[in-house]
């Protein structure tokens, strides 16, 4: 995920897209951001592509979005940026089977890889999508992991706790899958604890029902009903946390976002 769930400096519209944001509104959110600045123009992909991702929905916009993104950016840490959002479009349509594009988000996140300085803040989502590449389209769980702990210590530098609830999740997925549950259930127990603090509402619906998977009743039955509730709440977002909490959940570990 882009972005740290944090509105520095308390600005009013920062503070107005990240509540929008978090209640999977990212067409409104989208829609505050000012003109046409190269700022703004990845601000507004981020969100966009965000939104195809947790609703299987709005593909042409963020299409758009990207495209304008691409073309404002000036210097490689805004072309890096702008590579690394085409690379995550791509993740997310061959994910939700949309098209095969697993070769262009690969490329694009090569790109990115080129583009953005050893040590710099986006250095660390990029580790985390190619890690997503990783586990989901590659299924290589062990290179998955090696791109998530480095993903995880960039985002422990650099301060990005939304980042880190995504780290600890992924890499609690990963051990569940392994049998090593009080890892998971840790991990998940710490993803759950930041999106809470941040108040992001649409990723604290998965962050329950992956805990769930790790607990024992009647806490596991808490814990679904608890996602349940606020998965209905955001009118059935994200779309595929449908499938965990059916009757009959997915395999363990299951964690798209």
């Amino acid at each position: 995920m882009s972005g740290n769930g944090t509105t520095p400096g308390d600005d009013p519209l920062q503070t107005a897209v990240w509540r929008l944001r978090s209640r999977a509104c990212w067409t409104d959110a989208a829609a505050l951001l000012p003109g046409a600045t190269a700022a703004a123009a990845l601000q507004r992909t981020v969100l966009l592509v965000e939104r195809c991702l947790y609703t299987e929905a709005g593909w042409e916009d963020a299409e758009d979005a990207l495209r304008t993104a691409e073309a404002l950016a000036h210097d490689d840490e805004e072309r890096g940026a702008a590579a690394c959002e085409r690379g995550y479009l791509a993740y997310a349509a061959t994910l939700h089977g949309v098209r095969d594009r697993a070769d262009e988000a690969r490329a694009a996140l090569g790109r990115a890889a080129a583009l953005l300085a050893p040590g710099a803040p986006g250095r660390a989502l990029l580790d985390f999508r190619r890690g997503l590449i990783a586990e989901n389209l590659t299924r290589s769980p062990q290179a998955a992991r090696a791109a998530y702990r480095r993903a995880h210590a960039g985002a422990t530098a650099h301060a990005d706790p939304l980042l880190l609830s995504f780290t600890w999740r992924h890499l609690a997925g990963l051990a569940l899958r392994e049998g090593e549950l009080a890892e998971a259930r840790h991990g998940f127990a710490e993803s759950l604890r930041i999106r809470e603090e941040l108040g992001y509402l649409v990723g604290t619906a998965p962050a329950l029902a992956s805990l769930a998977e790790t607990e024992a009743e009647p806490e596991a039955s808490r814990l679904r009903d608890e996602a349940r509730r606020l998965f209905r709440l955001l009118g059935g977002v994200p779309t595929w946390l449908a499938r965990q909490l059916s009757p009959s959940p997915p395999a363990a570990g299951a964690a798209t976002a």
